[in-house]
């Protein structure tokens, strides 16, 4: 393994620890790293689905375990999101359209790091229940960018539970989790259906590591970690990579 590869496997584990502990699979910023050392977008959406599905399983299982799950908060996002992040894992993009869709989404991960304290509710307010009509709607753009990009949606399914009133904090993170899992496993499918699942020559060694990671960020942070500071610089970092990739493609 040459230095780069591993920097990008300390730079996994440390994505994994931190976003397994409020219940995201870190796709987004699996991409951002993968697109520092200029992976292939079918090698870097591939390992970023799978590891999803493992790190998010595990911060679902110990969120679960702590009852933090509302499976009214879950199941009807599924009933659209699954057979759409399937149509989207079967999509050919562009590299140009790949790179807006990623830079996009990680521009909004950044702020949603940034500010995630300021959208806390209280655990004891009174919660709405969701509309069928916006969670089918959420469902199928959660769903198709899912696909199409490489990352399990729950980070922005998270924000609306919380916003929306239907949940605080760790339902949403249970939840968020779930939904991570079982939208990566359609992208999944999707690519597997199309023949593009590729992992590279060392994927599997990321998704070790990665794997690790979200094993022990998941545990503490069912048990409420604090860890503001360290979102904050990863949301700088997100934002140095944007900048990296719009200036490479203005070059």
């Amino acid at each position: 393994m040459t230095p780069s590869t591993w920097l990008v496997a300390c730079l996994f584990f440390a994505v994994a620890f931190l976003y397994s502990s409020v219940g995201f699979g870190g796709a987004s910023s699996y991409l951002a790293v993968m697109s520092l050392f200029s992976y292939p977008p079918e090698v870097a959406s591939t390992i970023a689905l799978t590891l999803n599905v493992l790190v998010a399983g595990v911060a679902f299982v110990n969120y679960y375990r702590n009852n933090h799950l509302k499976w009214h908060l879950l199941w009807p996002f599924l009933l659209t999101s699954i057979p759409a992040a399937f149509v989207g894992g079967t999509l050919k993009v562009s590299a140009s359209i790949y790179q807006v869709l990623l830079n996009v989404i990680l521009l909004y991960v950044a702020a949603r790091l940034f500010f995630l304290t300021e959208i806390q509710l209280p655990a004891a307010q009174e919660r709405l229940r969701p509309s069928w009509g916006l969670t089918l709607s959420a469902g199928i753009a959660i769903g198709l960018l899912s696909g199409i990009v490489g990352v399990g949606g729950g980070i922005f399914l998270s924000p609306l539970i919380v916003l929306a009133g239907w949940g605080n904090v760790k339902q949403a993170s249970a939840s968020s989790a779930a939904f991570i899992v079982l939208n990566s496993l359609s992208g999944l499918a999707g690519r597997l259906w199309r023949g593009s699942l590729n992992f590279g020559e060392l994927g599997l060694v990321f998704v070790l590591v990665g794997l690790i990671g979200g094993m022990l960020g998941s545990s503490l942070g069912a048990r409420r970690l604090r860890h503001q500071s360290l979102q904050r610089v990863l949301g700088i970092i997100l934002l140095l990579v944007v900048a990296r990739n719009v200036w490479s493609a203005l070059a």
